[in-house]
């Protein structure tokens, strides 16, 4: 009986501790804005392990992916954007009219290509 409950114990104190490892799993926010002239968005990666990453933006039948970069902390933040000012501070060229239907997908992937987050959200309209 004693190793029964020494192997219930193991078993409970395990699902614990994935059960906090799981609370502290990457997180993805997607932002994105259009205007008349403009469209603009951002894909943020949090709680993420170190090494490089990429983010794919997708709206309607458009799709634009930044490059690599490697997390600073455990953070990744890609922008994108189609202001020339921002594509020349470093945001991720899109064209004026990416956003479709004020609905955009921010997936982040890995090194090897594997998407490890995504999120759909609803563009604000200015």
């Amino acid at each position: 009986m004693k190793i029964n409950q020494a192997l219930a114990h193991a078993l409970a104190t395990a699902a614990l501790a994935s059960f906090s490892l799981g609370a502290a799993a990457q997180s993805l926010e997607v932002k994105c804005e259009t205007r008349s002239d403009r469209s603009k968005a951002s894909v943020d990666g949090r709680n993420l392990a170190s090494g490089n990453y990429s983010a794919v933006l997708v709206s309607g039948p458009n799709t634009a992916q930044s490059p690599y970069e490697a997390t600073r902390g455990d953070e990744a933040e890609f922008d994108f954007d189609s202001n020339r000012r921002d594509i020349r501070q470093g945001a991720t060229a899109i064209d004026q009219d990416f956003i479709v239907n004020n609905r955009a997908t921010g997936r982040l992937l890995d090194a090897a290509g594997n998407v490890v987050a995504q999120r759909s959200v609803k563009c604000r309209r200015n």
